[in-house]
């Protein structure tokens, strides 16, 4: 056995009350108890765990504030009194960052934040102030939707007299080391993806950490000197987190899972899936299985069709996989492959902070007016590949001009190759590359490439109502299950007011917090 021994500094921690009592900071317009009652008449769509542990933190909050008095301040506890839980107080971040600068130590500043609008909101907030303006300032959003380029500064020591600051995700707690962090701040949030059974929706909202998650945080301080963390959190509610995070299975969809389990002769998805430590709800396993036999995947006796055999052999969600296999049959392959990756993966566009305007205006400009998100990555995708074998430097101009990210361009790249191997293993087609003529007969045929979109990820689909207004012509989006729908902020359709026809088919349905 080899040991290797590691050394990290002492860390205090600070939790909410420390940080109000340290800033005799005030909250505005914020109310705790009626926000408790709103909730609770709301009814929210929650797991029973988590509710019950909202009953508790209610039923002790008047002894833990009674407990407070002697300790902190009234104008403190009164403040405790006034603070939203469900909302992340970046005015209190702002004011506590301050604090740091004029009084705390020298070293970066790594603050945890559950998305980009808290990100580039706090950003903006601190930017707005003449003390951050100055040059004595690195101000560092670190997110997937930010350029690499920009985030590799989180990894240099700033010059003397320079203060690093880091706004991060939880991508900051385990897949990133940033050594010279001397204070933390954790939001005590943290963005899940739940699978909703009842409504058949994803839901994507802000959490509180677990314990585990924290403890990651306070780790970030103290690497190469004593540190600090502070938890946007009363000690109360640090006491009722969850010792870690859900686990991914009893929180997403599961019918990948449930074609592997068949595909490996693991016996029934039911019975096999009940054995494990943490089994996901028996409304979860028919819900998947319902959704493959609608898919063809699985017979009425829950046994693979030769579809389905091929889906489970292929390393993507069933209907992405789907949306592959009729890109191969109808020899339309490497558009298909691009999209196909992109919507396992993510899409290749940037949001650079300052510039967002210009990125949806260049988005909007390469879907060229198609209505189609899945066609505007495909046309960026293809821009990009003409780009590369002009140069590097074209290459390089073409991303920065476009808000596209080189890596994830390379990445989607390097899967359309993967899945064109198990293609050609599968015998579907003649050769590992996705340009390969043969497999690509019909690919400048628009019409032929959505329909292959549809046929996969049928029956995901949405229709479009005309909405006339006295002030605008609108369209209103409806699906079968659950109505009136929005379309993302980040689709290139998002204020579209006429379509050519009378549908629309998407990947992906969330309900998100806001």
């Amino acid at each position: 056995m080899l040991h290797i021994p590691g050394f990290t500094y002492p860390v205090k921690e600070y939790f909410l009350e420390d940080v109000i009592e340290m800033l005799q900071y005030s909250p505005k317009d914020c109310d705790r108890r009626p926000q408790w009652k709103k909730r609770f008449m709301q009814g929210r769509m929650i797991r029973q765990e988590k509710e019950q542990k909202e009953e508790i933190y209610r039923e002790r909050w008047p002894e833990f504030v009674q407990k407070l008095q002697g300790k902190y301040s009234a104008s403190t506890i009164e403040a405790l009194e006034l603070v939203d839980d469900e909302k992340v107080d970046l005015n209190l971040i702002a004011e506590l960052i301050r604090h740091i600068v004029l009084k705390g130590e020298d070293g970066a500043i790594l603050v945890f934040l559950p998305g980009w609008d808290n990100i580039s909101t706090l950003h903006d907030l601190l930017m707005s102030q003449v003390m951050f303006k100055s040059d004595k300032f690195i101000i560092i959003p670190l997110h997937s939707l930010m350029p690499t380029v920009n985030q590799t500064e989180v990894f240099k020591k700033p010059p003397c007299g320079v203060r690093k600051i880091v706004i991060a995700t939880n991508i900051a707690e385990t897949s990133i080391t940033i050594d010279d962090v001397v204070h933390v701040i954790d939001g005590g949030k943290i963005k899940e993806t739940h699978y909703d059974t009842q409504n058949n929706i994803s839901t994507m909202t802000a959490e509180w950490v677990s314990h585990a998650n924290a403890k990651q945080r306070k780790g970030r301080a103290g690497r190469v000197q004593p540190g600090y963390c502070y938890h946007l959190y009363n000690i109360l509610r640090d006491r009722l987190l969850d010792d870690y995070q859900l686990p991914e299975i009893v929180r997403t969809p599961l019918e990948e899972l449930c074609l592997q389990i068949k595909i490996l002769k693991l016996g029934g998805i039911d019975s096999f899936l009940r054995k494990l430590m943490d089994p996901p709800s028996q409304q979860a396993i028919c819900l998947a299985i319902s959704h493959l036999m609608e898919l063809n995947a699985l017979d009425k006796r829950e046994q693979l069709t030769p579809l389905g055999f091929h889906l489970a052999r292929l390393p993507v969600e069933p209907h992405i996989g789907k949306m592959i296999l009729f890109g191969a049959l109808l020899c339309c392959l490497d558009p298909v492959l691009t999209i196909a990756a992109s919507l396992s993966f993510k899409d290749p566009f940037i949001i650079p902070l300052g510039k967002e305007k210009m990125a949806d205006a260049r988005r909007k400009e390469l879907s060229k007016n198609l209505k189609s998100d899945h066609l505007t990555v495909l046309n960026a995708f293809e821009g990009w590949e003409d780009a590369k074998w002009r140069g590097a430097r074209a290459e390089r101009e073409y991303c920065w001009e476009n808000f596209l990210s080189s890596n994830t361009l390379k990445m989607l790249s390097n899967m359309k190759g993967q899945f064109a191997e198990h293609l050609l293993n599968a015998g579907f087609i003649n050769s590992s590359r996705p340009k390969d003529p043969k497999s690509n007969i019909n690919s400048d045929n628009e019409k032929l490439i959505k329909a292959v979109i549809c046929a996969g990820l049928y029956p995901k689909v949405a229709k479009i109502r005309p909405s006339f207004s006295k002030k605008r012509h609108t369209v209103k989006v409806y699906t079968k299950s659950d109505g009136k729908v929005s379309i993302h902020p980040k689709s290139v359709n998002v204020e579209e007011t006429e379509f050519h026809y009378s549908w629309l088919v998407y990947h992906l349905k969330m309900r998100t917090s806001s």
